[in-house]
């Protein structure tokens, strides 16, 4: 009785570290490298740019975490995973509400993009999608793979294109498991 109980609390402590500490943990055991960049749309459709205003809060001043910040929320909030999406335009993912990683990508970078010109922070910072690969470990997990739809994945930097400074984003990472950040390399051009 005194042994299941300890192991009881001792499962319930680690799984409630691992929790805790969970973005430490993938940031320290993944790394994504980047093998190109997708194309990045423009805010066209009405109802989307709208959508996107109502999850800014007016009269804040707002730096490039907060734009981080809103973008992962707004795209966790109106998309839903999909492995067969019709589309990766977030003027058209605003009506579909369906895609996988490509379309999470580049709905969460056109609405960082659309809040850095908003905020006047795109003179200076720019969020790209980006086509990565995952390695756990320094190994390259999609070899592992058959599929051309675990080929790749896709997530988003955004860069300061003075200072050079980065995040990396992986909003579909975020939209299930509530990761901010990520680890990134950029490619070795050889």
């Amino acid at each position: 009785m005194k042994i299941s109980k300890r192991l009881f609390l001792s499962t319930l402590i680690l799984l409630t570290i691992l929790l805790l500490f969970r973005g430490w943990f993938y940031r320290s055991l993944v790394t994504y490298k980047s093998i190109g960049q997708r194309h990045s749309y423009l805010p066209r459709d009405k109802n989307l740019i709208s959508y996107i205003e109502t999850n800014v809060e007016e009269n804040k001043k707002v730096d490039i975490k907060d734009i981080i910040e809103i973008g992962l929320s707004a795209t966790a909030k109106r998309l839903n995973y999909s492995v067969d999406p019709k589309t990766n335009d977030p003027n058209s993912l605003i009506y579909t509400k369906t895609a996988h990683c490509v379309g999470y990508a580049t709905f969460f970078a056109t609405t960082c993009n659309y809040l850095l010109k908003k905020y006047n922070l795109d003179k200076n910072w720019e969020a790209k999608p980006q086509i990565a690969q995952l390695y756990i470990f320094r190994t390259n997990i999609h070899q592992f793979f058959n599929s051309p739809f675990f080929k790749d994945h896709d997530i988003v930097i955004i860069e300061n294109q003075r200072t050079g400074e980065t995040f990396a984003v992986d909003p579909t990472l975020n939209d299930y498991l509530y990761i901010d950040t990520i680890t990134f390399e950029k490619a070795t051009k050889r």
